[in-house]
């Protein structure tokens, strides 16, 4: 997923990259430095694509991460 395209789904979840990143437990430089390479890994990309689709449903995605320690 391109850089662009992954900060398009995590505007869509209403998170900001440094959001996301402490969402997933991550230094927010880590996310930010995928913009160098244009694209970011599958992983995050997945993750960002969820929780986009999550927000457009309605669902609390906030609330079933909480969930994880």
């Amino acid at each position: 997923m391109t850089y662009d395209e992954f900060r398009r789904q995590l505007g869509k979840s209403g998170l900001t990259t440094k959001d996301f990143a402490e969402l997933i437990k991550l230094n927010s430089n880590s996310i930010t430095n995928y913009a160098k390479k244009g694209e970011v890994p599958s992983h995050l990309a997945v993750i960002a694509a969820l929780l986009g689709e999550m927000a457009e449903r309605k669902i609390d995605f906030r609330d079933v991460l909480s969930r994880i320690e």
